[in-house]
């Protein structure tokens, strides 16, 4: 994390609320990836938190990208333009992954002439991709368990197993090349048997498309889920790492192509949000302290992430169990109703909350006139 005294000389150069990216940190996140999953190529889920910045950094150490909107795929093309023209349609290939099972007709008309890499999970999807990208390639997105995600995907994607070589060989008949799997245990997945039934169930639907006559397949996305470390009841990635590895050698040979999606575990511990105190007030006995920033942009991941982020002090002081508010006048606007903070603190202070990099500042909005708050990149 950026030491204290660095981001109190920030948010005095730059004001609060600020968004503190923390670019060395992402780079470490990313060489832990490489280093714990050798054999897996990351693909970094833009969504978790689309700065070209971050992009740029990713793509200089090595990462390539998954993206699940055009606004999202056009931030990471941004990124070629240096790049000669006759070397940008592979670089799509290599580099992106259009990793939304359902898109609009006019975006995979637009996605057509790169060729790219698609998912999809069921037959109208299909019809729709032969129709407005048959340049495309395709994964099928398979629905495996997501059991103790933080949060859950399978109930809204993924093609049933049972129904998965169905759905492969109609896309095939349809003129289309399925060149792999996908699949997604969930976001924040601390349960890592997840990991371990969703590559089996995986490796059965390879063998079963084989031996129903499709042996063109040769790419297998984990997609994301790996948990960013938010406490110490989170086990550590090399842990989750040595179950992928075990798996994926025993299963599936060197000539697959493995990918991820990371999002989270890339961004999450690589950003801070520094914030003024706006008001105080003692509410039945409660200190509660109302700030600049809330769920409507930087703690935005309280609602749509179910995620809680830590609320600390940058001076010291007897703690007692405080609330604190965001800036809106929205009821709904609560950051936390009991945060351990010191209870004589005043108005101008500063608080801050690490780890608050993924699904944050992402989500925010301009909700009762009040911007986002303020993004500040550090390389140290």
């Amino acid at each position: 994390m950026i030491p204290l005294k660095q981001l109190e000389k920030l948010a005095a150069r730059h004001g609060t609320p600020i968004f503190v990216v923390d670019h060395e940190e992402i780079r470490r996140n990313y060489a832990m990836f490489k280093r714990y999953l050798p054999r897996v190529q990351a693909y970094y889920a833009v969504k978790a938190e689309p700065l070209p910045e971050i992009v740029e950094t990713l793509y200089k150490a090595g990462a390539s990208f998954d993206v699940a909107s055009m606004p999202e795929f056009r931030i990471v093309y941004e990124n070629i333009k240096r790049m000669p023209a006759q070397k940008r349609q592979a670089w799509i290939w290599d580099k992106i992954i259009y990793a939304n099972p359902i898109k609009a007709n006019a975006t995979l008309r637009e996605l057509d002439r790169y060729k790219p890499l698609v998912t999809y999970d069921n037959i109208e999807e299909i019809r729709k991709i032969r129709k407005y990208a048959p340049h495309a390639g395709l994964a099928l997105r398979i629905r495996v368990p997501n059991t103790g995600a933080m949060v859950e995907l399978s109930s809204k994607f993924g093609a049933a197993p049972g129904e998965a070589v169905d759905l492969i060989l109609a896309a095939a008949k349809a003129g289309l090349g399925v060149e792999g799997l996908s699949f997604h245990v969930g976001s924040q997945t601390t349960n890592f048997e997840n990991f371990v039934q969703a590559i089996n169930l995986a490796a059965d639907i390879f063998k079963e498309a084989r031996d129903r006559g499709y042996a063109q397949m040769n790419v297998l996305d984990i997609g994301g889920g790996f948990p960013a470390p938010y406490d110490e009841t989170v086990k550590p990635f090399k842990e989750l790492a040595t179950k992928i590895n075990a798996e994926l050698d025993r299963l599936f040979p060197r000539d697959i192509e493995i990918l991820a999606e990371p999002g989270r575990f890339m961004i999450a511990t690589a950003a801070t949000s520094v914030v003024t105190i706006l008001g105080r007030a003692v509410r039945d006995g409660k200190v509660c302290y109302y700030v600049d920033d809330g769920v409507y942009h930087t703690y935005s991941g309280i609602i749509f992430d179910h995620c809680h982020y830590h609320m600390k002090s940058f001076r010291k002081g007897r703690e007692q169990i405080c609330g604190v508010f965001g800036p809106t006048c929205d009821a709904l606007d609560v950051i936390s109703m009991s945060e351990s903070l010191p209870a004589d603190l005043e108005l101008g202070e500063l608080l801050y909350s690490p780890k608050i990099g993924a699904y944050s500042h992402a989500s925010s909005t301009h909700f009762n006139g009040f911007p986002p708050a303020k993004v500040v990149h550090v390389n140290r």
